[in-house]
């Protein structure tokens, strides 16, 4: 559907976007996803011809980029950031005027029309304008412009910026729905919304591609994917000592004191060793008593921080 091959954008002496590759399949929901300036809007506007890249080769359903940019336009969708709304419109009456720049026919504008605001929600503000709209409901106008014209592709970029917790549960909801019906790329770096609605994640950092895959395969291939906190009721430094002889612990540290007079330890393991077990049998056969033993999964935030900062997960 979607075929990104060494794409290079660069403005002046710096590098936006860094020879990066990528593919999206039919069907699919993927998340771009990267910190503020990695270059996420900068592949967005590419795909969807806004400008031109430096160097590289982008296939939309087996279209070039530089060779159909036109035809390209008419099936992909776009929502940018900063929805490109008229504050002073009606909701009915913008819907009507982007239908009519897209070239729908005047015989099936209407239903085009109707089909929006039912599936965006905008039936209680059709007759509003829209500068008079919540910030979730100029998001739903934003949507519906980019589907009135039925495109195969949706390209939303950071779609639920500055929308509070309700808003984006209910723009969330409506980007999957939507996506069991069309191809959809969303680019943000709010991990939630990712982990919430793609199926598949590709994280850039400084114009750089640094993973893919799913979000439990990125997660599963975090280094030090295990955190294990220990709680032993015995002399600190000697548990300690004894706790750093079992073999697979990479670190170790203590959060202490605790009010209960135990201690409390958060301890690393190596990548894809379990020493619960050891850690276990090292109280118990040192007569300690060890009132906690948890163990914290990675998560996709650990995944971002330790492919965007170099820093390892947990710590």
């Amino acid at each position: 559907m979607i075929e990104v091959k060494e794409l290079t954008k660069r403005f002046g002496s710096t590098v936006a976007v860094d020879n990066i590759s990528f593919e999206v399949n039919k069907g699919e929901i993927l998340g771009f996803l990267g910190p503020n300036g990695a270059g996420k809007t900068t592949t967005m506007r590419i795909l969807t011809c806004f400008f031109p890249p430096d160097s590289g080769k982008v296939n939309i359903e087996d279209l070039d980029l530089f060779e159909n940019s036109l035809e390209i336009r008419k099936r992909v969708g776009y929502l940018p950031e900063s929805s490109p709304l008229y504050q002073d419109m009606m909701v009915i009456d913008y819907l009507d005027f982007v239908g009519r720049i897209r070239k729908i026919p005047s015989n099936n504008l209407k239903k085009k029309i109707d089909d929006m605001i039912q599936i965006c929600g905008l039936e209680g503000v059709v007759y509003k304008d829209i500068g008079k709209l919540s910030k979730g409901y100029r998001q739903r106008v934003g949507l519906a412009q980019t589907l009135i014209h039925d495109p195969d592709i949706l390209i939303l970029d950071e779609p639920t910026q500055g929308l509070d917790p309700n808003q984006i549960i209910e723009i969330r909801e409506l980007i999957k729905k939507i996506g069991k019906e069309k191809t959809v790329i969303l680019s943000s770096h709010i991990l939630p919304e990712v982990s919430a609605t793609c199926g598949r994640i590709v994280i850039i950092n400084k114009g750089k591609i640094v993973g893919s895959g799913t979000p439990e395969e990125m997660i599963s291939k975090a280094e030090g994917a295990d955190i294990i906190f220990a709680r032993v009721r015995g002399p600190k430094d000697l548990v300690e000592s004894k706790l750093k002889e079992i073999k697979g612990l990479d670190k170790i540290q203590d959060i202490s004191p605790q009010p209960d007079g135990t201690n409390l330890f958060k301890i690393k393991a190596q990548p894809k060793i379990d020493i619960s077990e050891d850690i276990f049998f090292v109280v118990a056969q040192n007569g300690w008593s060890l009132s906690e033993l948890t163990k914290e999964k990675a998560t996709l935030e650990d995944v971002f921080k330790q492919l965007t900062t170099g820093s390892e997960a947990n710590e």
